[in-house]
Parts: C-alpha cells; structure tokens; sequence
C-alpha cells in the first residue's frame, strides 16, 4: 500500500512536467508566426513606400512593374501571407497530426507552405547570394545600398530562409500529393518568367542585370536552370518532412488506412 502511495505522485508530476513542455512548444510556435509575419508586413510596407532608386543611377529603377516586377517582393508577399494564415491557424485551426475534421485553413496553410513558401524563399535566399558571391553587379549593384537598407536585404534574402527553414521543425503539415504541388509552383513560376519577359517587352529593361549579359541561349538555359533548381526545392522540402515528421506521418498513415 505504501509503495502504491509513492508511486502515484510521481505519475502526476510526469503528466504535469509534459502538458507544461506542450503548452510552452505551442506558445513558441504562435510567437514564431507572430514574428514572422510582423517582419515581412513591416518589410513590404517599407520597400513599397520608402525604397525608391532612380532610374538614373541603373536601369533597374525604372517604373515599369513598379516592386512587384522582382521575385524578392514577390516572395516577402508570399512569406506575410503565409506566417499569417499560420497565426490564424494557431488560434482557430488547428495544429493536430490528425484532427476529426482538417479546417480549410489548415489545409490552405499545408499547401502554400509546400508549393510556394518553402521552395520560392530558398530560391530567392540561394539564388541572391550566390549572384552576389559571384558578382553583386548581376543582381544587387552596390549603387543600391544608398537606397536599399541593409536591414531590409536582409530580412528578403536571408531571413526568409530561417523563418521557412525553422517552420519546418515547429508545425507539423502533410504535404499534397506532389503532382498538386508541383503544379501550383509551376504555375507560379512560369507566370513569373512570362511577366519579366512582358516587362522587357514594354520598358525595354531586363529586370535582372545578369539577364543583360546572357545571349538568348544562355538566357534560355538559365530560365530551365532557375525552374529546375526551384522544382528541386520542392522535392527537398517534401523530404525534409518527412524526416522531421516521420513519426506523425506513419501516424497519419495508420489512421487514414
């Protein structure tokens, strides 16, 4: 009797202990998305009505498409919508491996995280740094930084990456079935390349500096390249979940079987 009597104390505070860790995980995750998507609004907002280069100091500036011609914004559009559709989620969605009934905005949530959050942020953040540790003139000229802020560079081409990449480990989601994923961000992606050639077409203005040093087979190949390096992310991010997610996923699997 008296071995029972110490026994069931410990079991209450084991139960306590973790309820405390789940309660501090969920209130991580909704400051994350807080964040997140306080950081990109701000950026938006600050790009759109302060950031203004002129037209005279390189081509770029010119008005035509105004910030929604280039990727970056895009992509912080992207980012904003995302982490806050996410917020909502935390407080009236849901968060669960396998609620009763998925709501629409968890399933709307799941599929922009795996078809466009994940793959357009890395492809920026990769695709940015990489021109710039070759030569920053093909895609940031450094005439830029007397109007562009440091700051802001870094919140589109850096930490869209670490919000996105942290996101992986702190939400659970299922992806869609990859064909649907694949085709939502290939819609997006070959919109986009129309849209800089319908730029070109009107303002006679490349709306990257590399693509002016390109001939057109090269430009060509570079267009496949950035689609097929943008494609593999997608790939990539549907396995990383299901490595970080394996456990909830056989779960899921279980279930629905």
């Amino acid at each position: 009797m008296n071995r029972k009597e110490t026994m069931l104390p410990r079991v209450k505070t084991t139960l306590t202990v973790s309820g405390s860790n789940r309660d501090t995980y969920m209130d991580f995750r909704i400051i994350i998305h807080f964040i997140a998507a306080v950081t990109f609004w701000f950026a938006l907002y600050y790009d759109y009505n302060h950031v203004r280069i002129p037209e005279q100091i390189h081509r770029m500036g010119n008005n035509f498409g105004g910030k929604f011609k280039f990727l970056t914004f895009l992509d912080a559009i992207i980012q904003a919508v995302y982490f806050t559709i996410s917020l909502v989620n935390d407080f009236l969605g849901s968060n669960e491996v396998s609620p009763i009934q998925v709501p629409l905005i968890r399933k709307i949530k799941d599929y922009l995280m795996a078809s466009l959050a994940f793959p357009v942020a890395m492809n920026v953040g990769i695709s940015f740094w990489s021109l710039m540790a070759i030569d920053r003139e093909l895609v940031f000229p450094k005439a830029f930084d007397a109007f562009f802020p440091g700051w802001l560079n870094h919140i589109m081409h850096t930490n869209i990456m670490i919000f996105i990449i942290l996101e992986l480990f702190i939400s659970f989601r299922a992806y869609p079935k990859r064909r649907k994923g694949l085709l939502g961000l290939t819609v997006f992606m070959i919109s986009y390349l129309i849209w800089i050639h319908v730029i070109k077409y009107y303002s006679g203005v490349w709306v990257y500096p590399v693509l002016d040093v390109l001939n057109f087979p090269l430009r060509l190949a570079f267009f496949v390249l950035i689609l097929a390096i943008t494609l593999s992310l997608y790939i990539l991010g549907e396995f990383l979940n299901s490595r970080i997610w394996a456990k909830e996923l056989k779960q899921l699997s279980k279930k629905s079987n």
